[in-house]
C-alpha cells in the first residue's frame, strides 16, 4: 500500500491511497462544516442533490442509466456528524480499465462524470432543479421519519441533545424535519455555493494504481472558486452539567429505553477505548455478562464511546418495572472498574477484538478512507500497526484512571404510555 497526502489548495487536503490488490477505484470528497440546527438540513440537501442529476445528466434516471453503462459504476452523498463538525459529500466507486470488456476508459468517464456532478450542477436561475430537489427532500424526511421509528437510535440521539446542549454537536448530522421540509432549491442552492467557498475539503482516492489525473481535476475546478475557508473544530470535550440531568419521554412502545452518558477529562483515548470494551461493547463485557445475562434486567445493554466529545453513551432496552434497578446495575459495574476489579482475560479478550478490527483495514477502499479521515480528524497519521501497539501499551491502572474519569451527566428515559385506570 502506498498513501501520500497533498494540499491542493486553500484547507483542501488530496489523500492517493494505491493498493494493487483492488479491481477497482474509490473516490469519496468530504465537505466539513460545523454543525447547526440553521443548516444541517439545508446543507445535507445542497450536496446530496448532486448524485442526482447534473447539467449534462439533468435527471436521476439519465444519471443511472450512464452509470449502469460503465459496469454498474456507483455514486451517492454521504451525510453525519462527527464531534462537532457537519461531514458531507459524495462517494464513487467504479471498476478499473483493465477490466473493461471492450476498452473503454471507465475511469476518464466517471472523472467527467464526477465533474458534472460537483461542478456543473443541474441549475437555473440560481435554484436547483425543481425534480432533483425533491427527490433528495423526501429522502431527507423520510431519513429523519425513519430515527423516530428506530426506537434505541432515536433514544441515544435525543439523549445526545440533551447531553451536548448549546454545543454543535446536539445537532444529528441530518438536521431537523421542520428545516428540511422549509428548504427550497434556492436555499439549497446557496449552502452548495457556501459549501464550495468555506467548508474544509478532504478528498480521499483508493486505486489499484496511480492516477494524477483527479488531483489535477480538483486542483483546476477548485482554483476557479473565491475560497474563504473556516476552520473546523471536530474534537471538543463536552463539559460535564453541574448535576446529572435527567429527562423522560412516553412513546406507544412496548420496550422503554435508557440511555447514560458519562462525561470525562481525560485525553487517554486508548484506555478509554479499551474501558469501553471492557465495561459494554461486546458480549465478553461487563454489562452483558452481568445486567443482561446474570440478572436479567435488559434485553440489550451496551456502552458506546464518542472520543471526539470525551463522552460515554450506554442504551439499554428494558421494562419500566427494571428502571431503576438496571440503572443502579449499570452504575455498579462502572464502579467495580473503578476499584480494579478487571481481569487478566478481559484486558487480553478486548486486545483480540481490537486486533480483528485492526486487522480488517485495508480489506475494502472504504476502510482506508475511513482509517485515514480519521487520522486526519485525530491530526496525527499512525498505521493501524502502530496504534495498536498504543493499546497494548495500555495498561490495567490506566484503564481505572480512565473509569476514574467518567462522571454521570445525562439519564434520558423513553417511557411506554402507562395505561390509565
Amino acid at each position: 500500500m502506498i498513501y501520500k497526502r497533498s494540499e491542493l489548495g486553500d484547507n483542501i487536503g488530496f489523500t492517493t491511497i494505491i493498493d494493487d490488490k483492488f479491481k477497482s477505484s474509490s473516490l469519496a470528497v468530504y465537505f466539513l462544516t460545523e454543525l447547526s440546527e440553521k443548516t444541517a438540513a439545508v446543507n445535507n440537501l445542497g450536496i446530496s442533490i448532486l448524485t442526482v442529476s447534473s447539467r449534462q445528466y439533468n435527471t436521476y434516471a439519465l444519471l443511472c442509466e450512464k452509470l449502469s453503462e460503465l459496469y454498474g459504476a456507483g455514486l451517492g452523498s454521504i451525510a453525519r456528524k462527527k464531534g462537532d463538525a457537519q461531514i458531507l459529500g459524495l462517494k464513487a466507486s467504479w471498476l478499473d480499465n483493465k477490466y473493461a470488456i471492450d476498452g473503454e476508459d471507465i475511469c476518464g468517464e466517471m472523472r467527467q462524470l464526477i465533474h458534472g456532478c460537483l461542478f456543473e450542477p443541474n441549475v437555473s436561475n440560481c435554484a436547483f432543479d425543481a425534480d432533483s430537489f425533491n427527490i433528495v427532500k423526501k429522502d431527507l424526511i423520510d431519513r429523519i421519519d425513519g430515527e423516530l421509528n428506530q426506537k434505541r437510535s432515536y433514544a441515544i440521539s435525543q439523549a445526545a441533545k440533551v447531553a451536548f446542549r448549546g454545543e454543535p454537536a446536539e445537532c444529528t448530522g441530518y438536521g431537523s424535519r421542520e428545516a428540511a421540509s422549509n428548504a427550497s432549491p434556492e436555499d439549497a442552492y446557496r449552502a452548495y455555493e457556501e459549501l464550495l467557498k468555506t467548508a474544509q475539503i478532504e478528498i480521499y482516492y483508493v486505486s489499484p494504481h496511480e492516477d494524477s489525473s483527479f488531483a489535477e481535476m480538483f486542483t483546476e475546478s477548485f482554483g476557479m472558486i473565491e475560497r474563504a475557508p473556516r476552520k473546523v473544530s471536530i474534537r471538543n470535550h463536552s463539559p460535564l452539567k453541574p448535576e446529572p440531568e435527567h429527562v423522560s419521554e412516553e412513546f406507544d412502545v412496548n420496550q422503554c429505553k435508557m440511555v447514560l452518558a458519562f462525561k470525562t477529562d481525560s485525553d487517554d483515548k486508548y484506555a478509554l477505548k479499551m474501558l469501553s470494551i471492557i465495561y459494554g461493547e461486546m458480549p465478553f463485557s461487563k454489562l452483558f455478562l452481568n445486567v443482561r445475562e446474570k440478572l436479567s434486567l435488559c434485553y440489550y445493554c451496551v456502552s458506546t464511546s464518542v472520543s471526539a466529545k470525551g463522552t460515554f453513551f450506554v442504551d439499554s432496552g428494558i421494562e419500566r418495572c427494571n428502571i431503576d434497578k438496571a440503572r443502579d446495575e449499570i452504575l455498579a459495574q462502572l464502579e467495580e472498574i473503578k476499584n480494579g476489579n478487571i481481569t487478566d482475560e478481559e484486558i487480553e479478550s478486548s486486545l483480540m477484538a481490537l486486533d480483528n478490527a485492526v486487522l480488517q483495514i485495508g480489506d475494502t477502499a472504504s476502510s482506508y478512507i475511513n482509517w485515514f479521515f480519521d487520522c486526519f480528524s485525530d491530526g496525527k497519521l499512525i498505521t493501524p500497526e502502530e496504534h495498536f501497539r498504543e493499546f497494548r501499551a495500555v495498561t490495567k491502572e490506566r484503564i481505572v484512571q480512565a473509569a476514574n474519569s467518567l462522571k454521570l451527566d445525562t439519564v434520558y428515559l423513553m417511557l411506554d404510555k402507562e395505561v390509565q385506570e
